[in-house]
């Protein structure tokens, strides 16, 4: 079916409304072979709190993007290549329910639909998605995601040293390896994740000890015994 509507008049019209949605911010999404397999509002764990995301489902890539008006305008663009995705469902925990982890090398976020059904039918699409794609490049499925990030309300204190209580003062960083809310003493290093960045970024003490283990010189960049900047922990703070 997918071969079938991928020069379709119909599919590049729905393709082209997408496009249309994202304005010019957006990147092109109009490329021979794409087909546009279907669409939905999700809420996305972000780092402050769960969010609506409008999402869009293709054959080959998944695209977000923050709802201004909804089915008419949205911004804040993402594009995720699906060969490097893996999905993992997510218990039900009070009010975020119907979940499911979208895992990628670079980023990897928890997702809720509104019910049981709808989450069945996208973990399900998607998951198709990505086995045709393996499929067909020969590919083997990702073997390394980068860590969800625990979101800042799930940590009071430190959750390395359980010692530092984050105030306004005493903020909140996350280590980029493990993905935990750990204080500033506690992630005074960087380590060069290739994956995610092209320079070294912020990881904790204990992620950064693992990462050194055994090897006879530190990757260039790698270590950090300064504070760190603010805009070297800053997080989409919209997503």
């Amino acid at each position: 079916m997918v071969d079938r509507l991928a020069n379709s008049e119909a599919n590049s019209r729905r393709i082209g409304v997408v496009e249309g949605c994202f304005g010019a911010a957006g990147q092109p999404l109009a490329i021979p072979g794409r087909v546009l397999i279907g669409e939905g509002v999700l809420t996305k764990l972000c780092r402050k709190k769960p969010k609506a995301r409008q999402f869009f489902l293709f054959n080959d890539i998944l695209v977000y993007g923050n709802i201004v008006i909804h089915k008419k305008k949205y911004n804040k663009q993402h594009i995720i290549p699906l060969e490097g995705v893996t999905i993992d469902t997510v218990a039900d925990d009070g009010e975020l329910r119907n979940g499911w982890l979208i895992k990628t090398p670079t980023k990897s976020f928890a997702v809720f639909a509104a019910t049981p059904d709808e989450k069945s039918e996208w973990m399900s699409h998607i998951g198709k998605c990505v086995g045709d794609l393996l499929q067909k490049s020969g590919k083997a499925p990702a073997g390394e995601h980068a860590a969800v990030w625990v979101p800042d309300s799930e940590a009071t204190v430190c959750m390395r040293c359980q010692k530092v209580r984050f105030t306004p003062v005493s903020r909140r960083h996350h280590c980029r390896k493990c993905g935990l809310v750990v204080c500033s003493a506690c992630s005074e290093k960087k380590f060069l994740l290739p994956s995610q960045s092209s320079k070294p970024v912020r990881v904790c003490e204990h992620c950064y000890l693992q990462l050194t283990a055994g090897a006879g010189s530190l990757p260039p960049g790698s270590k950090f015994t300064g504070n760190l900047s603010d805009e070297d922990d800053e997080d989409d703070s919209s997503d």
